[in-house]
């Protein structure tokens, strides 16, 4: 039921310090607007965007980005039908896509690890994934990065959905778990164990990272655009590259840039925003912004499959690119 529930989304909206390659001069024109599905609400851990457009990269380009924050939009299948030219995505949404005949590309690898983590109250003793079996985990819901990263989880340790109860809960992570309501959460591994140890609570914590090697955040595009605007991809790859790479050179900057897109950042909580950034900046790409990991893509294959999301093997080598990576770093 889980696994149709996944290929049903994709289904149903189908009728991301200046880089050593030059950046081009642009001649004077109209910029090119870009809509940019980011799949999450305004957060400090968009921060190389932000930096980007705040020091004139993406201008420099002749883009001009238009964030989208909306929950329902579905960025990978208004890409794959070619609506959109660009969004963020994790590599399970993509390998899903091209299953269904979505021409979706990963064109830009903006995380080297997968920051998905399951927590869990100290008392419950869940020291591996197979101290699930029979417990209730709570996640925004049965798609995205959180649930892939659940489910990967459950599979290195022998279980599956059979052997837990998964409830959505929406994006509510933090409080579900503060208040009581929820015992074990899946969780973005920057975001909120930051800010329930901030709060004082005390967990035991599984990161995905740390069991298996998956494509997580990046740009994606489709083969059309490849095909049709490849220059188009070039730059926003070296926009992207070049925030990548300012943010974590200058965090404290980067922070402040920042508070200019994300409403009230830092009001109440800066020393908390502060360490998800730090946070998020630990799993960025930063020695070779853009490029893929062939053996990730592999795995992440091999994963899906075995979960059964995916009916057969996808040929990896088409889903994603390293064309397009900035040269140089």
């Amino acid at each position: 039921m889980l696994r149709k529930v996944v290929l049903f989304m994709l289904g149903l909206a189908l009728g991301l310090s200046a880089c050593a390659e030059p950046v081009p001069v642009r001649t004077a024109g109209p910029l090119t607007r870009i809509r940019l599905p980011m799949g999450y609400i305004p957060n400090v851990q968009y921060a190389p965007f932000y930096v980007a457009i705040e020091k004139g990269y993406f201008a420099e380009e002749g883009i001009q980005i238009e964030f989208d924050y909306s929950f329902e939009t579905d960025g990978v299948a208004l890409v794959g039908a070619g609506e959109l030219p660009f969004t963020l995505a994790s590599g399970e949404q993509v390998l899903l896509a091209r299953a269904q005949g979505l021409p979706v590309v990963y064109a830009f690898s903006w995380y080297k690890e997968f920051p998905v983590s399951v927590i869990a109250r100290p008392g419950l003793n869940i020291r591996k994934p197979a101290d699930l079996r029979g417990h209730t985990i709570g996640l925004p819901g049965l798609f995205g990065a959180n649930y892939i990263g659940l489910e990967a989880l459950l599979f290195d340790g022998g279980l599956s959905d059979s052997d837990v109860t998964l409830e959505s809960i929406g994006f509510n992570q933090v409080e579900a778990f503060a208040s009581g309501q929820q015992d074990i959460v899946a969780v973005y591994t920057t975001n909120e164990p930051v800010v329930l140890r901030s709060k004082g609570l005390d967990f035991t914590e599984l990161r995905v990272a740390d069991t298996l090697q998956l494509v997580s955040n990046g740009l994606v595009t489709n083969e059309k655009t490849i095909a049709d605007n490849p220059d188009l991809i070039r730059g926003m790859n070296r926009a992207l590259a070049r925030g990548i790479l300012d943010t974590a050179a200058d965090p404290a900057a980067a922070y402040q840039i920042c508070k200019k897109f994300v409403e009230n950042l830092g009001v109440n909580d800066a020393a908390v925003q502060k360490q998800v950034l730090a946070a998020s900046i630990g799993f960025w790409n930063v020695d070779k912004p853009g490029q893929s990991s062939p053996q990730a893509w592999t795995n992440m294959n091999d994963v899906l499959v075995k979960m059964g999301l995916l009916k057969a093997s996808q040929d990896v080598s088409k889903a994603f690119t390293n064309d397009f990576a900035p040269t140089g770093q």
